[in-house]
């Protein structure tokens, strides 16, 4: 027995599947056969749409943790020294998300501040560098447009490490 080439086209071409199958020239043995492809094919495709919306949510999660992390670790420096181990995977992370305000709040990098002159090495020579040259980037941006934008957060952000590390 074979299925309706019209039903398995509408099967895997549509988005919305059919819910039974409704022809009237095949024999109730052959609906029923219909129905459970159909039936099979619609739950492949919930299936799919779960693990997508899961990856997602794994990959926000994953990423406001290492937030959370990274902020308490920024966190437990400042206010328990004795308590505070370092750890290069925080500092990487503040290093790699300090001039983005919706990370690192105005609380947190005023702290970030005070944290980056006790910074040394490679860490410290990078930050300078891209500091540097972000607010080379963020004067051309000023001059171009009159209002705060994002980039020029940024910049502002860039020069305060700048003037701190210098």
């Amino acid at each position: 027995m074979t299925l309706n080439p019209h039903l398995i086209s509408l099967a895997t071409s549509s988005e919305e599947l059919p819910t039974s199958v409704e022809e009237e020239n095949l024999s109730p043995e052959e609906r029923r056969v219909a129905d459970r492809k159909l039936k099979k094919i619609r739950r492949k495709e919930e299936k799919k749409k779960r693990r997508e919306e899961g990856k997602n949510e794994a990959e926000q999660s994953k990423t406001s943790s290492a937030q959370t992390q990274a902020l308490e670790y920024l966190t437990c420096w400042s206010e328990k020294r004795e308590q505070w181990k370092f750890q290069k995977t925080r500092q990487v992370w503040l290093l790699q998300h300090m001039y983005d305000s919706t990370k690192v709040s105005d609380a947190h990098f005023k702290v970030l501040l005070s944290y980056l002159e006790g910074i040394q090495g490679v860490a410290r020579e990078t930050t300078v560098q891209k500091a540097e040259a972000l607010v080379r980037c963020g004067e051309g941006s000023e001059e171009a447009e009159g209002g705060a934008t994002d980039y020029q957060k940024k910049a502002h952000r860039a020069r305060e490490v700048v003037q701190i590390l210098s």
